[in-house]
């Protein structure tokens, strides 16, 4: 992958117009109170991937509110292949977010993954391990989309398909031949899913067991498990098979779903399951800076896994991380995160949380939503 050298900001937000120039592969901290804006840079720098972005908004919510011109954000990306300028903004007559590479509007966000790729912790994310399946999905999922970026419209497709199926369901009289199509397309999209999560999971497991003994003692080692019917089936049966055995649930839970809508089962009922390995205690069960410590060494394995498989680590975009770790932690993950080689956005209230690199990071002093180098 890349990292960003600039980024422009207009009408994002809190943001009138900001421009971060010079940057460089490694860390940048933003630093300021409250409210200041230094989550929205990090937000603007999600949007230069492909998806909803860190607070998963819909377009027309970055408009600044105080003015009338659209929104947008520009970066320059660098590549092994050289120099890329990405953009996206609001289409203010479609009112719709738009996608340019090199000044030429892209077909999808999609196209914005074979430049930047980028996976994010925020504190709303601390209660992950203990909140609803869905939460943690959406999560597993958007580290797989950064590993491949295929998957997303693998989801999109078996979703958009299961909300048809459930609209004709619950109209009533609908013809068999259009919903026995809509249950073979999400019999073999959800199959697909199903598989594309079970190879990634191999494969994050195998970096998480790459830990020294001195690293695991602030980040412990992390167990991770996917559980879902169709994940099952396929550790036991082909994928052909499945795709079967899938399609003739859907037919058979036709008259429930048409009553609870969405499907009996399927990958959109699959939940990732993760384990502290040396206390063998589920997640959930742990406290609370055990389950932060977990999802670091989470985030820490996916980015060793994209740099071992892809050449390099994604942006990694790390809102208040250091706030609730020990010294002794925060001085490990940085070391971590340097070693990592690759960009790596941080934010903290408090610039005294990150004195071990503030010479070996880009420190900006953000207020009012004003960024300016510290």
């Amino acid at each position: 992958m890349s990292y960003l050298s600039q980024l422009k900001l207009q009408n994002f937000r809190c943001y009138e117009k900001a421009v971060l120039d010079g940057l460089s592969s490694g860390l940048i901290v933003l630093h300021g109170q409250n409210g200041a804006g230094k989550t929205n840079v990090l937000e603007a720098v999600s949007l230069l991937s492909p998806g909803r972005g860190l607070r998963s908004a819909k377009a027309p919510e970055f408009q600044k509110r105080d003015s009338d011109q659209p929104w947008g954000i520009a970066g320059v990306c660098e590549t092994r292949g050289g120099e890329v300028k990405l953009g996206t903004g609001l289409d203010p007559i479609k009112d719709k977010r738009v996608v340019r590479i090199n000044g030429v509007n892209a077909k999808s966000q999609n196209a914005l993954s074979d430049y930047v790729s980028c996976i994010w912790l925020t504190p709303q994310m601390d209660r992950l391990f203990i909140e609803g399946a869905g939460t943690r999905r959406r999560f597993f999922d958007r580290l797989v989309f950064a590993f491949d970026p295929g998957h997303s419209g693998r989801v999109t497709r078996y979703e958009n398909a299961m909300r048809q199926r459930s609209k004709l369901l619950q109209e009533g009289n609908a013809d068999p031949i259009w919903l026995e199509s809509l249950e073979s397309q999400m019999a073999e999209t959800g199959v697909a899913i199903s598989a594309a999560r079970l190879d990634f999971v191999q494969k994050l497991q195998a970096a998480c067991d790459h830990i020294d003994a001195k690293e695991e003692a602030y980040f412990p080692r992390a167990i991770i498990e996917l559980r879902g019917t169709i994940e099952e089936l396929l550790q036991k049966s082909p994928a052909v098979e499945v795709e079967e055995m899938f399609a003739y649930q859907l037919e058979q839970s036709r008259e429930r779903d048409a009553i609870v809508g969405g499907a009996a089962s399927g990958p959109h009922k699959s939940d990732m399951v993760v384990t502290y390995a040396s206390k063998k205690m589920p997640a959930a069960q742990c406290s609370t800076g055990e389950q932060k410590a977990l999802l670091i060494t989470i985030v820490i394995a996916h980015g060793r896994m994209m740099a071992a498989e892809k050449g390099a680590p994604p942006i990694l975009l790390l809102d208040e991380v250091a706030a609730h770790l020990d010294e002794g932690r925060r001085a490990a993950l940085f070391d971590i995160l340097i070693s990592l080689g690759g960009q790596v956005w941080m934010t903290g209230t408090d610039i005294s949380l990150f004195d071990s690199v503030l010479k070996k990071a880009q420190i900006y002093h953000v207020e009012r939503a004003q960024i300016t180098p510290s």
